[in-house]
């Protein structure tokens, strides 16, 4: 006697589970589009700490080289408030600007800056500073991205989308 999975009062429920989030037209960036963004960010913070290292050679060499210490930092400041401000106006960075994509809210909507910062980067951040575990989880997080919905963990606490601009 064949049932089907209606037909059959010990299958498991079924039910068709929607996206959580609206597409409205909005396209979901490309993988590489989100690694070329966040290999740029890294890319302008790097440049940024080349002052402190020309510091730090000079230190070694018993140079006085303050103004290289003071010039990183003035350089390194700048570009955490740039992005701040970036990621206030439109939910991006450097990186995400200049590729042309954006964080928004899962359901489509603007991404205030507190969530970006307390439920996007600081979770991940913290569970990836734990010893042993945190390398796992920041491999996790990174590789969760081959999903078909493309979110990552960091995403996924927050609620959040990158989507194409």
């Amino acid at each position: 006697m064949n049932t089907t999975p209606q037909d059959n009062p010990y299958a498991a429920p079924g039910a068709h589970v929607a996206d959580t989030y609206d597409n409205d037209g909005l396209v979901l960036a490309e993988r590489g589009t989100r690694l070329a963004a966040v290999l740029l960010d890294g890319l302008v913070f790097v440049i940024a700490y080349i002052p402190l290292i020309i510091f730090a050679v000079l230190q070694q060499q018993g140079s006085s080289a303050n103004l290289w210490a003071v010039l990183a930092g003035i350089a390194i400041l700048a570009i955490l408030v740039y992005n701040a401000i970036l990621l206030h106006q439109n939910g991006q960075t450097i990186g995400k600007k200049l590729l042309g994509i954006k964080i928004l809210r899962g359901d489509g909507s603007r991404c205030s800056l507190a969530r970006i910062i307390f439920m996007r980067a600081l979770p991940v951040g913290l569970l990836g500073a734990i010893p042993f575990i945190g390398p796992l989880v920041s491999l996790t997080d990174a590789l969760l991205i081959f999903r078909d919905t493309r979110l990552c963990l960091h995403d996924q606490i927050a609620d959040t989308i990158v989507v194409k601009v």
